[in-house]
């Protein structure tokens, strides 16, 4: 099994390095290992292992502050726990989320892979950060490994999720899946709201009157802004306006990105514009990263703010701390002229988990038994409640759940049920929140209010390879282009005319943006890969 690591898997990673140093060579020159197709020799039946196995896990810390303040995370109790229950010992490294990318990229020109990597939503095998290493032979193809050791997983994770984590009609990661593809929500501290006089807001103007009225109440920046416009989104959305390489559509004979849409983009800009210069958001917003963030809202120095729906409960429980009459709902996101509003609808995959090709045997065996235990009735009790006797009781055969009180606890919570749990449905977690009445109440405004709205584009899987090749220009599923990106908090801090877009978009073609439109149409007319949305 040691022999999959191969002289192909060595010029795949070279090819990884340039992509991770340089961004400017597409990872796809890698050429496929001639060793990887290991499958046969990994899908052995393995001997049940008479001790733990050992298993080194990375993953992104998701900004969990139990997590970030653990001095060794693996002598945590829940990770000890998870160990006991699946006979394996641990050893999780937690990668800096606002860094993972970088990160696994030169994890891939070291050599240095965990058995386990746990990347983010959107690094498909197929993506320009993942296609390399995937073609090289560094991660293991699943298929018959998933039929010997996890048959929970495949009955529970549905088609759509399969089809994309596959590469060469081979599966090479195993999805968190969605079983709804809206999941981000507009949230909002009602309480601060209802001291404003004001209804609930629609409109982009309506929103900025409502900041306007927190903003004369002493609410220090209404809105919280975070550094590249993560989780800030939500006027874009109006403006169906999004960025991102889901986020293509047909104009003229050409399939551009949507801010390719010259009028509404300045629209948009002009908000957040006014945003910034009405100190509505922070002065230094572009830099503000997520744990300042998470602060600021904890803090109550910011009314209204974007995230993934399924966290209501933590922001319910970790705003009390500063204020104990803080009040956390959700709220439809501002619509546009179009009357639509909602930010990136997602695709029907999560983080994806990868498995390095180079383990043995027994390990290859104990790494999908793990997986799949999350998906079984014992691990489903075990992430949601915990430790019989410690955070929950049994009586009558029904579940007594010691819920969090404090915003520590609310964070261990997270720590266990979600971060912890590498495949579950992360749209909503229905069995926790059933348990407390915030809970019933998220399940309600998503099925209510989330559902409803989000934009969609024309995407196209495999990603396109001059996002790829064009570091400055590309496309990602959640990054957009750094000159689009620069040209942008130029114009909203004062320092550029928003009139001058147009003049934006001709130096992101000449800078590779012509040859992105070039393949971006080619597939489309073609039918290669093209998914559709509205």
């Amino acid at each position: 099994m040691r022999g999959w690591r191969n002289a192909g898997i060595l010029a795949a990673l070279a090819a990884v390095t340039l992509a991770g140093c340089s961004n400017k060579e597409k990872t796809e020159a890698a050429a496929p290992a001639s060793g990887a197709s290991g499958t046969a020799k990994a899908t052995a039946t393995a001997t049940a292992p008479q001790k733990a196995v050992k298993i080194s896990i990375g993953m992104s810390d998701a900004l969990n502050k139990y997590a970030l303040a653990s001095d060794d995370i693996n002598k945590d109790k829940w990770v000890k726990k998870l160990g006991e229950l699946t006979n394996t010992e641990l050893d999780i490294k937690l990668i800096p989320h606002a860094d993972i990318k970088p990160k696994i990229a030169l994890m891939f020109a070291g050599g240095n892979v965990p058995d386990v990597l746990h990347t983010i939503q959107g690094m498909y095998p197929v993506s320009t950060d993942m296609l390399g290493a995937v073609k090289g032979g560094v991660f293991l193809p699943l298929d018959d490994l998933l039929q010997q050791y996890a048959p929970d997983l495949l009955k529970a994770i549905p088609e759509e999720a399969w089809n994309e984590v596959r590469y060469d009609g081979k599966i090479y990661a195993i999805p968190e899946y969605l079983s709804i593809q809206s999941r981000r929500a507009t949230f909002i501290r009602k309480d601060l709201l209802d001291a404003t006089g004001l209804p609930v807001p629609k409109t982009v103007d309506e929103y900025l009157d409502v900041m306007r009225a927190m903003k004369k109440n002493g609410v220090e920046h209404p809105f919280a802004f975070r550094e590249k416009f993560a989780y800030s989104d939500f006027i874009f959305g109006a403006y169906d306006v999004m960025p991102y390489s889901t986020m293509f559509e047909k104009i003229g004979d050409e399939v551009v990105p949507k801010f390719f849409k010259v009028e509404a983009m300045k629209k948009a800009l002009q908000a957040y514009k006014t945003m910034y210069d009405e100190g509505l958001i922070a002065k230094d917003f572009a830099s503000v990263d997520g744990n300042r963030w998470t602060n600021e809202i904890n803090a109550g120095k910011s009314g209204i703010w974007n995230h993934n729906a399924n966290l209501m409960t933590t922001w319910v429980n970790t705003t009390k701390a500063a204020n104990p009459n803080a009040v956390v709902t959700m709220i439809p996101s501002p619509v546009g002229d179009d009357g639509k509003g909602g930010m990136m609808k997602y695709s029907y995959t999560g983080n994806l988990t990868y498995i390095n090709s180079n383990v043995g045997e027994e390990k290859a065996a104990a790494i999908l038994k793990l997986l799949n235990f999350m998906m079984t009735d014992e691990g489903d009790r075990f992430f949601n409640f915990g430790i019989e006797g410690d955070t929950y009781t049994l009586k009558d055969g029904n579940v007594e759940y010691k819920q969090p009180v404090t915003a520590e606890e609310t964070y261990e919570e997270q720590f266990r049920s979600s971060i912890l749990r590498m495949v579950e449905d992360t749209a909503l977690n229905r069995t926790l929140l059933a348990t407390t009445e915030p809970g019933r109440q998220v399940v309600e405004l998503f099925d209510s209010v989330v559902t409803k709205e989000g934009r969609e584009g024309i995407s196209f899987l495999p990603e396109l390879e001059a996002s790829g090749k064009y570091s400055d220009a590309g496309l990602k599923f959640s990054d957009m282009p750094p000159i689009i990106l620069n040209h942008m908090l130029k114009m909203i801090y004062g320092k550029e005319p928003i009139s001058d877009w147009p003049k934006v978009l001709e130096e992101w073609r000449s800078k590779g943006g012509n040859e992105i439109i070039k393949e971006a149409t080619e597939r489309y007319n073609s039918k290669d890969g093209v998914k559709l949305g509205e």
